[in-house]
């Protein structure tokens, strides 16, 4: 009976914790989703301060925005990289009305920072060369828990990439033959994710 009452006060004090109006501590997660994007990603979200948190992101997508460089090609994978600070601004408020908080269940504005490197792309024809190119997208979003482990995010925005398209390249309807330049483009963004937290 003892390790039975030890074992609930442990338990009570986790929730607790977990459900105390603040960022979590360090949460990783993988998840997919569609939108502007469709992919799976493998993430971690670090506590920066009470209400900020950094995301961190690994991945492959398909990022139906991404312009002509790629026009043509069918369905391709690219990996990804994401760096998104996100202040999370109704934590505490949520708390305070007795409302779930755990895993960062909350509404936030961020700043999505993510590179595409030229490293691989799954399902590019051969005679198309492979771009890199860096997005930023000032964001807004919700999270929210569904049991324990599962969670869903929505978000959207409005940002702008740099598209690096190299020399003697070969993409949709870029030709280019005079040396290294960059593209640029404004991007909407709007993603519906669905996630599991370890």
């Amino acid at each position: 009976m003892k390790k039975l009452f030890v074992f609930l006060i442990i338990a009570l004090g986790a929730n607790a914790n977990a459900q105390d109006g603040k960022v979590e501590k360090s949460i990783f997660g993988i998840y997919t989703g569609f939108g502007s994007k469709v992919g799976i990603w493998a993430n971690n979200e670090f506590r920066l301060s009470t209400s900020i948190a950094l995301r961190s992101e690994i991945g492959l997508e398909n990022d139906f925005l991404v312009g002509d460089h790629y026009k043509n090609t069918g369905f391709i994978l690219q990996p990804v990289l994401t760096l998104e600070p996100r202040y999370y601004y109704n934590l505490a408020k949520r708390n305070s009305r007795g409302r779930n908080t755990a895993n960062n269940s909350g509404n936030y504005i961020s700043i999505k920072t993510s590179y595409h490197p030229d490293w691989f792309v799954i399902n590019l024809p051969d005679n198309v060369t492979k771009i890199a190119d860096l997005g930023i997208i000032p964001t807004w979003g919700i999270k929210r828990q569904i049991d324990n482990h599962f969670t869903y995010e929505t978000a959207l925005g409005l940002g702008y990439r740099i598209v690096y398209i190299k020399a003697n390249s070969t993409n949709g309807n870029i030709q280019n033959v005079d040396g290294d330049y960059e593209r640029n483009q404004y991007i909407p963004y709007l993603h519906i994710g669905f996630g599991y937290i370890f």
